[in-house]
């Protein structure tokens, strides 16, 4: 019906895409609940991490990481080319700025999960992303997460686990908290997080809001 907006991202209006940082503990399950929300909100942007750090099996380099040297990572570093990089458990992980500026140009939600150095680093340059963080319910269920997942070293798993108790401490730097014991309960409260952002008046064109709302092009 004419002069009626139903949605703001189905109506046509254009609005400022953000930045979604998403931390929390190795195995709190970010890459579970980031894959749940993707398919629901089609203007949701993966920023692909760079990393010295090898693959692990069914691992694609472009896909789930861009796998670098420690030569690349340094070029990198001196080009200027990552937005935040830090070190975990031996290895480095960034990420790439173009992407990132690119696609929240075009108006898209970028959302990348990196630890608490590197989101430090992202609040420092753009204090106006939006950090989430995801915590495992209990430390116990992280632990046994970590240790079905069967792709690290006990001593790995060890480092994440203290490394766990750390992080947690840095949440108070963070606007949104998610508590992941329930994988669909826990994607649809960063869903609702991600479309409360797109509210934000301070992302649309409030003239074009106004034309649209009464109808005119």
């Amino acid at each position: 019906m004419k002069g009626t907006l139903k949605n703001i991202r189905d109506s046509g209006l254009q609005t400022k895409g953000f930045l979604i940082v998403l931390s929390g503990p190795s195995g709190a399950g970010k890459n579970s609940v980031m894959n749940a929300v993707f398919p629901t909100i089609p203007n949701l942007k993966y920023s692909i991490s760079v990393t010295t750090r090898p693959p692990r099996t069914g691992e694609v380099d472009a896909v789930n990481y861009f796998f670098r040297t420690e030569e690349e990572f340094d070029q990198m570093i001196e080009e200027d080319q990552l937005l935040e990089w830090a070190t975990f458990v031996g290895y480095r992980y960034g990420t790439p700025k173009g992407f990132v500026y690119d696609q929240i140009c075009l108006g898209n939600a970028v959302i990348m999960d990196i630890d608490i150095q590197g989101a430090a680093q992202i609040r420092e340059k753009m204090p106006e992303a939006v950090f989430v963080f995801l915590l495992p319910p209990t430390w116990e269920e992280l632990s046994k997460r970590l240790k079905q997942r069967g792709s690290d070293s006990k001593e790995v798993i060890r480092q994440r686990l203290a490394k766990s108790q750390e992080e947690i401490k840095h949440i108070v730097d963070y606007d949104y908290f998610i508590v992941n014991d329930d994988l669909n309960q826990a994607a649809e409260q960063l869903r609702r997080i991600i479309h409360s952002e797109w509210s934000r008046v301070s992302r649309i064109d409030t003239e074009q809001l106004e034309r649209a709302w009464k109808g005119e092009r």
